[in-house]
């Protein structure tokens, strides 16, 4: 099997522009190492929405919705075809929204097949049009793939078009929810609001913060989730880099939170699970060099990790 890359430069489901150039620093992050890996690796180009940031928002609730179903489209599509090909993807995205597109394309890949989710993010995104306090749609990924609109938390109405365009992602390359709560594990959050809460405790969704994983060790902790997901055929594994510490790394992204990961704890969350033999996808997203107060920091430590995995795949 051959990993092919999959550069995804969308950020029209960010509040912050500037993540759809995180592809391109990740890219420079390897010609300033004098690294080939971009010469030696296949990929694809996925076409953006990156206009649609010009024109004039009229939906509060769901920010540009209606290209960012057209964007998850496309990269649904591109995982799918990677599948199909025989190849791994790697998916470089700008914003976070497209990881519905990831899921929704491993399962129209893979529609047999049970996908378990390791999400390694500061943030839920478990938000949905409904409870969202910004609009902003990288914050409702995983709502969309579980399938929850969470109206319980209601503080929107969005009315027409937008119930029609979250239907339709909440449906993207098969019909219902992509994967169940028992099978989505986060690592490193820290940072959701009350309507995000209330879902994780609801459903018993598993969460590895970072002060418990130094604390009983990393090794038990992913051994722990490794065992959560033995019923899983497939795991998807989706890195913000907004999970590590950005005192520590970089304030290179979107939402930065303090008191995350260092670059040397993500790499063995990923190796671990690749050792199980089940890991089937990989997602890097949220790299943003416009904000970056140590020059291509974040980029050149996301590399490191991308460098890093693809050696073990």
């Amino acid at each position: 099997m051959s990993l092919k890359l999959i550069k995804n430069r969308s950020d029209i489901g960010a509040g912050t522009r500037g993540s759809d150039m995180g592809i391109d620093a990740i890219e420079i992050a390897a010609i300033n190492s004098q690294n080939d890996f971009f010469n030696r690796h296949a990929f694809v180009d996925v076409e953006t929405h990156n206009e649609s940031i010009y024109n004039k928002v009229n939906n509060n609730f769901a920010k540009r919705i209606e290209n960012v179903v057209e964007q998850c489209e496309r990269v649904c599509k591109a995982v799918a075809a990677t599948f199909k090909e025989g190849n791994f993807p790697i998916i470089l995205s700008g914003d976070h929204s497209s990881a519905l597109g990831t899921i929704s394309g491993i399962k129209l890949a893979n529609p047999g097949k049970v996908l378990g989710v390791i999400w390694i993010d500061a943030h839920a995104d478990l938000h949905s049009p409904f409870t969202s306090p910004s609009g902003n749609i990288h914050g409702m990924p995983l709502a969309a793939a579980l399938g929850f609109d969470n109206l319980s938390c209601k503080i929107n109405e969005p009315g027409e078009p937008t119930a029609t365009h979250w239907h339709q992602l909440k449906n993207l390359g098969l019909t219902g929810p992509k994967i169940t709560p028992d099978h989505l594990i986060y690592f490193g959050l820290r940072d959701y609001e009350h309507a995000e809460e209330k879902l994780i405790n609801e459903n018993q969704i598993k969460i590895y913060k970072v002060d418990e994983i130094r604390f009983r060790t990393l090794p038990v902790c992913v051994l722990e989730a490794i065992d959560k997901l033995k019923n899983c055929d497939l795991i998807y594994i989706s890195f913000d880099v907004d999970s590590m510490d950005c005192d520590a790394v970089s304030y290179g992204t979107g939402t930065p939170v303090p008191v995350g990961f260092l670059a040397t704890e993500v790499m063995s969350i990923i190796d671990s699970f690749l050792g199980t033999g089940k890991v089937a996808c990989i997602e890097f997203a949220e790299i943003n060099p416009l904000l970056d107060n140590k020059g291509n920091k974040m980029a050149e430590t996301a590399f490191q990790v991308l460098d890093h995995i693809s050696k073990k795949i």
